[in-house]
């Protein structure tokens, strides 16, 4: 049994050192409310610097900053993964945010009014749980996965790091959304015959590094993404199960690009024959690599609270979790907008979430507030 002493109590633990929980710390500290962010990575940005080599961010430097630094490069260039895992480090640095590293959660709990969270030997007696993640957590894969054949390599998206982890021979990409364009391209540049396969989620219609976007960018991420494609408008409704469903459309690459590279793009794949990948046309695909560019689930089973739809979603409105008063999520996709899981938006979702648990704390004794009036000793 754990003793007293390996129990801290404090108002608010986050869970999740990342962009989102960054953000959060930020606010609270605003707030001046007592937190801890907790990180399971050994260091800051690490999620960031632990995705394929070639990636770079989709949006401009000038909308990947957090509430309070801008990104240091120049506005119109685009970041790569490991520039943005070393901003967030610097971020965090820079505001002096209670970061604990290397501290995996593994259980979520509530006695009483309050939440229990344990890690390792570590525990905590808190008020509030902010669970600061993207739903990007644990890999979705289909079932017949396992009946392909163990020759073949299989990697998720999360896994994949470049072409060098790969067979000789041909690669089927499964999903058709950034990711999977992304990484197809990839892997057709280093010479393997890939194929993509699923349904096609449209794609913008101007290149993102052209002048054209430069003008019309602002519009795409501060007004369609960040205010009409929300919770409140009827569009934003309607189109948000569409995007968590589908994803988003391509925004670096286009069908040309992938025609030009050499990618066939082909339908689902739904099955296997003989060890190998079958689509939905019926043809069987003679390929020594399979990378699963198939989305994620919320990966929280050690939240043993009742907050989740029969999907596995977590249930919340913008966020606070109705019948779980001190509980919240921030960056889940399409949170309160398209833009919530994006740099320049999980700011917005940061601050309603810090706003709410300040409105929590128990207001000052009057013992306190004849405190606060009394000159300091000199």
């Amino acid at each position: 049994m754990k003793s007293a002493a390996q129990t801290e109590r404090i108002n608010t633990v986050i869970i999740g050192g990342g962009q989102a929980g960054l953000s959060t710390g930020y606010h609270l500290s605003r707030r001046n409310v007592p937190f801890v962010i907790l990180e399971a990575n050994g260091r800051i940005g690490d999620t960031w610097r632990a995705r394929w080599d070639s990636l770079r961010l989709f949006t401009p430097a000038k909308f990947d900053g957090l509430d309070g630094l801008p990104f240091p490069a120049p506005a119109q260039s685009f970041p790569t993964k490991d520039e943005m895992g070393n901003y967030l480090e610097a971020y965090a640095a820079k505001f002096r945010l209670p970061v604990r590293t290397g501290v995996r959660v593994d259980r979520v709990t509530k006695e009483g009014n309050r939440y229990l969270v344990s890690a390792g030997d570590r525990r905590f007696d808190a008020d509030n749980v902010v669970i600061a993640m993207s739903s990007y957590q644990e890999p979705r894969v289909p079932a017949f996965a396992g009946e392909l054949s163990p020759g073949l390599v299989q990697l998720h998206s999360k896994q994949y790091r470049s072409p060098d982890q790969l067979r000789p021979g041909g690669v089927l990409i499964v999903g058709a959304g950034n990711s999977g364009a992304e990484i197809a391209i990839d892997v057709a540049r280093a010479g393997h015959q890939t194929w993509m396969s699923g349904r096609a989620t449209g794609h913008l219609p101007f290149r993102i590094e052209s002048v054209v976007a430069r003008v019309l960018s602002p519009f795409l991420f501060r007004v369609i993404f960040h205010r009409i494609l929300t919770v409140d408008t009827p569009i934003g409704r309607k189109a948000r199960p569409k995007i968590i469903a589908q994803g988003a459309p391509l925004i670096r690459q286009k069908p040309k690009d992938l025609a030009a590279a050499g990618i066939q793009q082909v339908p689902r794949t739904t099955g296997t024959k003989g060890g190998l990948p079958v689509l939905a046309d019926g043809r069987v695909l003679e390929v020594t690599n399979v990378i699963w560019c198939t989305g994620f689930k919320p990966g929280v089973p050690w939240l043993e609270l009742p907050v989740f739809e029969p999907d596995g979603e977590p249930r919340h409105l913008r966020g606070l979790v109705p019948d779980e008063p001190g509980l919240s999520f921030v960056g889940l996709h399409f949170l309160y907008s398209m833009s919530s899981t994006m740099i320049h938006g999980v700011g917005r979702d940061a601050e309603r979430i810090a706003s709410a648990v300040a409105a929590r704390q128990p207001a000052p004794s009057p013992a306190a507030r004849l405190l606060d009036t009394l000159p300091a000793a000199s």
